[in-house]
């Protein structure tokens, strides 16, 4: 029997946010696309390397998301690079405003994935990390990594 393609399948992590930034809290968002853009997002097509989320006035919107034009899509095919505004309840904005008015603290898109049939955002409240922070934190993982290959060796 063939199994059920499931819908809440992780497109795209922004794996440099995390060694780029501390992530002090994360949140869900829906994010308003075009058809072409959904489809490019279901063939993996997007890149969130560079982007960020920012305030204007009382909405949120993604900056920089590159979502390549769909492979297939006519005249019509939409604008890699556009602000796409993002689906969040108004208290939710406001405690946000709130919080990124704080000193060296934004809003970075941690991952794109479908939730059913609708694409969601995974924000991260981020602080920026200095470079001896990045080491820090190459240094523990680094350690770990050895730690659970010693582990591995005395039980094989």
């Amino acid at each position: 029997m063939p199994q059920k393609k499931r819908h809440d399948d992780v497109v795209i992590s922004n794996r440099k946010a995390f060694h780029e930034y501390f992530i002090l809290e994360k949140f869900e968002s829906g994010i308003s696309l075009l058809g072409t853009e959904v489809k490019s997002i279901r063939a993996g097509r997007v890149n969130l390397k560079d982007s960020f989320a920012g305030l204007e006035k009382t909405e949120l919107y993604l900056y920089n998301c590159h979502i390549s034009p769909y492979s297939h899509g006519n005249i019509a095919n939409h604008e890699p690079e556009r602000r796409r505004k993002l689906l969040i309840k108004k208290k939710e904005i406001q405690r946000l405003i709130g919080k990124t008015r704080e000193k060296g603290l934004t809003l970075v898109p941690l991952k794109i994935y479908f939730k059913g049939s609708w694409a969601k955002v995974e924000l991260g409240l981020a602080k920026g990390k200095k470079l001896h922070d990045k080491r820090e934190s190459a240094a523990k993982k680094t350690a770990k990594r050895e730690i659970e290959r010693g582990f591995r060796e005395k039980g094989a």
